[in-house]
């Protein structure tokens, strides 16, 4: 029963955060005073995600770090000075929508990215260790980040954010990982497997309970919220694509192409959220919540895109080699 609900929700996994942000908006005078839940939620969704890796898949893949270099130079380099650059443009005088568009991209890669990923068969391994390295390294990389890039510009609260970031991500993905470590695969296995459609439920609660919590800003449809989500969307979309191309200018093979475009492209939106509401005024949290209106929607035509281009590719390659047999 669990694994058939697993595979609906897996189903309608880009309606889930959409839909929770409205009935979030919707509920917010009932729910909001249950916002102290979400570090706790989110920490329990991030142990059951990494029931799924553990350290000698980071071994092996560590044998050739070109890929996971580059997935790093995506997530924090390339991405959080391109989203400063645009939001500099579009939002100039608004440092709060800067902050929220740059938090957004600041943030490791979303464990959603390894679903996506199974799906639509990429490399797995090298999945699993840039999640497990960006996660480990994020209380670091997320606040010296957000201070390179915005500054004093904005009150901080830098040592909440790191402690904020190991208790939802650091913490429980270890535990996870010494899991599957120890204990025998089948163990793991089951465990993974009865707790997957619990985190996806539990997924929709906390974009519901962060919706709620910033829902006075998202009530009022102005012309400002709706330049914030198409900002906000272009940028997101561009992480697909900056992914994709440089797969493919380090010769990765297709597995390759396809792990690091949507380890490239997606975040871990919910903890963005979670560390938004927190740390940062109410404003700064609006970019970041509006991105779990499309993550899903982005990744599901990122990987319909990447299929439809690679099966094309083995089509013109199975065509060419039948024609020079034919011309033999």
């Amino acid at each position: 029963m669990l694994l058939t609900l697993n595979k609906q929700l897996e189903k309608i996994m880009p309606l889930i955060t959409p839909t929770s942000v409205v009935l979030g908006v919707l509920l917010a005078a009932y729910i909001k005073d249950f916002s102290y839940l979400i570090p706790w939620i989110f920490a329990f969704m991030t142990f059951a995600g990494s029931l799924n890796s553990n350290f000698k898949s980071l071994s092996d893949v560590v044998r050739h770090p070109l890929p996971i270099f580059a997935a790093m130079i995506i997530l924090h380099i390339l991405m959080p000075i391109w989203a400063w650059s645009v939001g500099h443009i579009t939002f100039h005088d608004d440092i709060f929508t800067i902050t929220g568009i740059v938090l957004g991209m600041a943030i490791p890669t979303g464990v959603m990215s390894f679903i996506w990923v199974s799906i639509y068969k990429g490399n797995i391994p090298l999945t699993l260790s840039i999640i497990l390295i960006d996660t480990i390294l994020s209380p670091l990389i997320v606040p010296y980040c957000l201070t390179f890039l915005i500054g004093e510009k904005i009150e901080m609260d830098m040592f909440g954010i790191m402690q904020g970031l190991v208790g939802m991500i650091v913490l429980p993905s270890v535990l996870g990982m010494l899991f599957n470590q120890f204990l025998k695969g089948s163990v793991t296995k089951k465990l993974s497997s009865t707790l997957a459609p619990f985190s996806k439920i539990s997924l929709g609660i906390v974009v519901m309970l962060n919706g709620a919590v910033i829902a006075p800003h998202l009530k009022n449809i102005n012309l400002k919220l709706i330049s914030i989500i198409l900002v906000v969307l272009f940028i997101a979309a561009t992480g697909y694509v900056f992914s994709f191309l440089i797969g493919k200018l380090i010769r990765s093979d297709r597995d390759t192409v396809v792990s690091l475009t949507f380890s490239g492209g997606m975040r871990n939106i919910s903890a963005g959220a979670v560390i938004a509401v927190t740390y940062f005024p109410a404003a700064v949290a609006v970019p970041v919540v509006v991105a779990m209106l499309f993550q899903q929607v982005l990744a599901s035509f990122a990987g319909y895109s990447m299929s439809r281009y690679f099966n094309k590719k083995t089509l013109y390659i199975n065509l060419e080699g039948v024609n020079k047999n034919e011309g033999i």
